[in-house]
């Protein structure tokens, strides 16, 4: 069973530590996504899964095996990059076999093996081309398909459809999600994309400055954030923030004087939250209309108010407010978040 544990695993770059004292337990066949900010620390931490990274103190266990020490090449592992590293020279069948060559392996298992990934990657066409004469979606079902062939316990994919265009971004997220299903295999996924991570995880892992901010699955983080940083992270667009202050123990907010705030017994200076999806429009107010993204099915109307108040809004009416118009806002205080402005927690 290729569960992977790492218990307070820490790495430093001479006095530097980037990757503070993570605990971490992935379960085996899960569909794991480390997300974050770029320089959060989530290439490292999976490079340090890998074996490409050493870890400085802590320790890293697949299956049963403490593979902290071990080198990459023993840990039971595959990894796919960013760059889909081919080689030129090679045609698509060569190089999904060459590191099975390179490990002497007879012929005929190195055939039947490439056959089988080629049968799940749908590459049968492309056997005898060579990297160049191919799409990059299909140079990177590729390099995928080395992967496969090697029987790994667990995939590691690092930022695997950066290089890609949108569309083909959409087409290999599919093609992921259907191959973690079809292989059952355990598989560790790096993006800086939440969109990535909320279509294609089982359980998701938000880094923030070499830190674990929370794990859980794309819901429970999008519905049951434990901070601000997640919940501002999490969903696209993002998370609608502004600030209350406590009058006699009843919240205010000097940029939403018209809403309605649950009462507290707090002195601490508070954030509210708001998902854009969860604010509707009244047809008069003091908000005016900056920016209109329409997107066929949905409208993002990006807003701006008293005392820089700054709001997105997800509209799905077919009126469409005009460019500089005036709106108000209709918003229920069972759809807002409260955080601790100092500390980011959740209230």
């Amino acid at each position: 069973m290729a569960k992977v544990q790492l218990t307070n695993a820490i790495k430093k770059y001479g006095n530097i530590e980037v990757i503070h004292g993570i605990d971490l337990d992935i379960d085996h066949g899960e569909f794991c996504v480390f997300v974050g900010p770029s320089g959060c620390g989530k290439s490292t931490l999976l490079r340090m899964i890998s074996g490409l990274e050493n870890t400085t103190s802590g320790e890293i266990h697949i299956g049963d095996n403490n593979v902290t020490n071990i080198d990459a090449s023993d840990r039971g592992v595959a990894m796919v990059f960013q760059s889909y590293a081919l080689y030129p020279h090679m045609t698509v069948r060569e190089n999904m076999g060459f590191g099975l060559k390179m490990n002497k392996t007879p012929k005929n298992e190195i055939d039947a093996k490439v056959k089988k990934a080629t049968d799940i990657l749908k590459l049968e066409p492309y056997l005898d081309r060579k990297p160049k004469a191919l799409s990059g979606g299909q140079r990177q079902r590729v390099a995928i398909g080395r992967a496969i062939v090697r029987g790994p316990e667990v995939f590691l994919f690092d930022e695997p459809l950066s290089n890609l265009d949108a569309e083909l971004r959409l087409e290999m997220r599919v093609e992921l999600a259907r191959l973690h299903k079809e292989l059952g295999t355990t598989m560790i996924y790096v993006t800086h994309d939440q969109v990535e991570a909320m279509t294609l995880a089982d359980k998701i892992v938000v880094l923030n400055d070499g830190i674990v901010e929370q794990v859980g699955t794309p819901m429970e983080l999008y519905t049951n954030p434990k901070n601000r940083f997640v919940a501002g992270f999490i969903g696209s667009p993002a998370m609608n923030f502004f600030e209350l202050v406590n009058k006699n123990n009843k919240l205010v907010s000097d940029q939403l004087p018209d809403i309605a705030f649950k009462k507290v017994n707090d002195s601490k200076n508070i954030t509210a939250g708001i998902r854009p999806n969860d604010i509707k429009l009244k047809k008069s107010g003091n908000m005016n209309v900056d920016l209109i993204e329409e997107l066929g099915g949905v409208t993002y109307l990006y807003l701006s108010g008293h005392d820089n108040l700054k709001l997105v809004v997800e509209h799905r009416d077919k009126n469409i407010p005009k460019l500089n118009s005036k709106v108000g806002l209709k918003i229920k205080e069972d759809d807002l978040l409260y955080f601790d402005t100092e500390s980011g927690k959740r209230i």
